[in-house]
């Protein structure tokens, strides 16, 4: 079966967009999609990159630009306040979660993205954030646990690592082969490449 990767973050507007489309582009090309967590702030720090938010009138045009997007996928996108989140212990969540509970993963993706990107929780408060891992029917102190274990923190940090050597800058960012697409609005082209 083909396959693409699709790196991401959950702090990233785009990459929240691009992970509501994931099921329409499997169903469109009949190829699988591969998840793969990585920490955008790592990534940045080794490309020298930086969120267009750190560009105030880049920061206010990429989000009008998003929410058009939300418009044209018919799917809820909510300014957060709280931006940026750190998002380290959320993406080891994912990392870890993809370790050892794969048939949860996913769950706890769309659990991630929609606690930022639809209700605007501020994920940086640590009570706030275990009430929302709660509400998803995840245990926050098991989850607290996978975070902090060492092989799940050595896990994200290879994840990174193997993005930046892929060429990775910024999420998401798609493969096809060793194609690489950035950007929620290159899914045509994904699409094409998958075809």
């Amino acid at each position: 079966m083909k396959t693409f990767d699709f790196w991401f973050d959950f702090g990233s507007p785009a990459a929240y967009l691009a992970s509501t489309q994931i099921a329409a582009m499997e169903k469109a090309s009949g190829a699988k999609a591969n998840w793969r967590p990585m920490l955008l702030g790592g990534v940045f720090q080794a490309t020298g990159n930086s969120s267009p938010a750190t560009v105030p009138a880049k920061g206010r045009y990429s989000f009008g630009d998003f929410s058009r997007f939300a418009k044209r996928y018919g799917v809820p996108l909510s300014v957060n306040p709280f931006f940026p989140i750190n998002t380290l212990m959320l993406m080891r969540g994912a990392a870890g979660m993809q370790r050892t509970a794969p048939d949860r993963f996913t769950e706890y993706c769309r659990t991630m993205f929609s606690a930022i990107w639809i209700e605007a929780l501020n994920l940086n408060d640590p009570a706030i954030l275990a009430g929302a891992i709660a509400r998803a029917g995840f245990d926050p102190a098991a989850m607290m646990a996978l975070c902090n274990d060492q092989t799940t923190k050595d896990d994200l940090k290879a994840a990174t690592q193997l993005a930046v050597e892929k060429g990775v800058f910024g999420a998401p960012t798609f493969f096809v082969g060793e194609e690489m697409f950035w950007g929620q609005d290159r899914i045509d082209f994904v699409l094409e490449a998958l075809a």
